[in-house]
């Protein structure tokens, strides 16, 4: 009996050479380029395996594309000729045999035009970079077909172009989002759906609070809607659309914290964003707004108050860390001292929630205090008495209705009956976003907010970020919601200043 015949590789299929930093970004991603051949040069294993003992996103990763690649390549022969993947693809390891280490320094044994411009322009191979770009180069130089570097550095790519060689980002999981233009947008009025009605449906939807029209029944669940008066624009009904053409009135327009201050939503991204707070059903919301539009006063402020009325037994609050690239084990102190520093927008937010303004005359009497002083104080001054300033969020933490959680340590937690905060989430990559989301337990809810005009992440971007993906892959889910926010409310100057600046 004949064995089948096995087809010869198609001339066509490409040769995709995979920088470390794609692989970080996502671990999956060597699996996603169809029937193609996937290189994973050697250098790439050295980088990660720098890597693997961090305690951050970025070591776990690096484990997790260890164990991938460990699951592949079980023997020698497979680490030589490749082994075959489900989707048609072949995954390889590249080992470039004209980089060598000879005489305490790296050379290029070759002088093919490429390599003699390697030699030119890159010459210090001790950069992975640099050795990285050359293992590229040999297969383009002895592969049939097209070699493309993958990579997230854009640095990396033009140093690639230079050599003649094709380079481009990770887009598997680039989403096509046309709020993230609009919420950048330096136009400052709200841009939202608007549905025209005539005046007489309208003023039955603000009387009887809910309305179907079967015309919208494209809107997705849960989308925030404007329905105008089609006579008058001026004049209209904020709504929510929950499913089927079907409308609701918003509910809650404002939140008052027990013991501190009432905050009403001053526009109207604020009042689908509170509607979406207090609203139990919804249990992921995303959201995008510019600096200054109330994203974190108003989720902090929502998550304290249900919390206080027991809808929830506490409020957890994350925060990407990303400017110092350190892990906050390298800050003294416990987790919430080592965390302050980059929750301090949140700890900010809750001092101005929970702390009622003083009033003129407190000052006025404290002063003629101070002025009075008795005979025995005057003879033997007592020595001054060092007291420990208490910040008002500090009794919440302490009975346990507050805690300040670090990305790092979340996994493997499950969630149950909290309200979760995640701010600065245009930080996140898509694989923590999911471990984020997936650590959700019963009753629970997760807020992630974020200004997709400040990534700092050098693995992401505007349309490849955790919150991004969170919003897109979710959205039309009967627990989802998301809202964009245009109008900055905290002051004139911080608003014109994220325009103009």
């Amino acid at each position: 009996m004949k064995k089948p015949h096995k087809p010869e590789p198609d001339p066509a299929a490409k040769h995709y050479v995979l920088d470390t930093n794609v692989l970080i970004h996502e671990p999956q991603s060597m699996f996603n380029f169809e029937e193609n051949s996937v290189w994973i040069p050697v250098e790439v294993l050295e980088e990660l395996d720098r890597f693997k003992s961090e305690s951050t996103t970025r070591g776990a990763n690096a484990r997790e594309v260890h164990r991938r690649l460990s699951g592949r390549f079980s023997t020698a022969e497979q680490m030589k000729n490749g082994v075959e993947l489900e989707n048609g693809g072949t995954l390889r390891v590249c080992i470039n045999p004209h980089v060598k280490f000879e005489n305490h320094g790296w050379q290029l044994l070759n002088d093919s035009p490429r390599f003699k411009l390697v030699r030119a322009l890159f010459p210090d191979l001790s950069l992975t970079d640099n050795r990285i770009l050359a293992s590229a180069v040999y297969l383009a130089d002895t592969q049939v077909g097209q070699t493309v570097l993958v990579t997230k550095d854009i640095n990396m790519q033009l140093k690639a172009r230079t050599l003649g060689l094709d380079a481009e980002d990770y887009r598997t999981d680039r989403v096509e989002d046309s709020d993230i233009r609009r919420t950048q947008r330096r136009s400052g009025p709200d841009e939202v759906e608007t549905l025209d009605l005539p005046g007489h449906t309208l003023q039955a939807f603000a009387s009887q609070e809910q309305i179907t029209l079967p015309l919208a029944e494209k809107l997705l669940p849960n989308q925030y809607v404007f329905l105008r008066n089609e006579e008058e624009h001026s004049h209209g009904v904020p709504a929510r659309h929950l499913r089927d053409g079907y409308f609701r009135k918003l509910r809650i327009d404002h939140i008052n914290i027990r013991g501190g201050r009432t905050f009403q939503a001053a526009n109207l991204g604020q009042r689908f964003l509170l509607d979406a707070l207090y609203d139990p059903d919804i249990s992921l919301l995303t959201v995008y707004g510019k600096a200054g539009t109330g994203k974190t006063l108003l989720s902090v402020g929502a998550a304290l108050e249900q919390v206080q009325n027991g809808d929830y037994e506490k409020m957890l609050i994350t925060r990407v860390i990303m400017p110092t690239g350190r892990d906050i084990g390298f800050l003294p102190g416990s987790k919430e001292e080592k965390m302050q520093p980059w929750l301090q927008p949140a700890y900010d937010a809750l001092e101005q929630l929970l702390a009622r303004p003083r009033k003129p005359e407190q000052f006025d009497k404290r002063k003629q205090s101070a002025r009075k002083s008795s005979p025995s104080s005057t003879k033997s001054p007592a020595a001054p008495v060092q007291s420990k300033v208490v910040r008002p969020y500090e009794p919440l933490m302490a009975a346990g209705l507050l805690e300040i959680e670090a990305i790092a340590h979340i996994r493997g937690r499950s969630i149950p009956k909290a309200i979760f905060i995640v701010d600065e989430a245009q930080q996140l990559t898509p694989h923590e976003a999911k471990t984020l989301v997936t650590r959700m337990g019963k009753g629970s809810k997760i807020i992630m907010i974020g200004d997709l005009a400040q990534i700092d992440n050098p693995y992401v971007d505007a349309h490849t970020n955790g919150l991004v993906y969170t919003r897109n892959r979710l959205q039309g889910q009967s627990f989802m919601a998301h809202v964009n926010l245009f109008k900055g409310e905290r002051s004139e100057m911080a608003d014109v200043a994220a325009n103009l600046m």
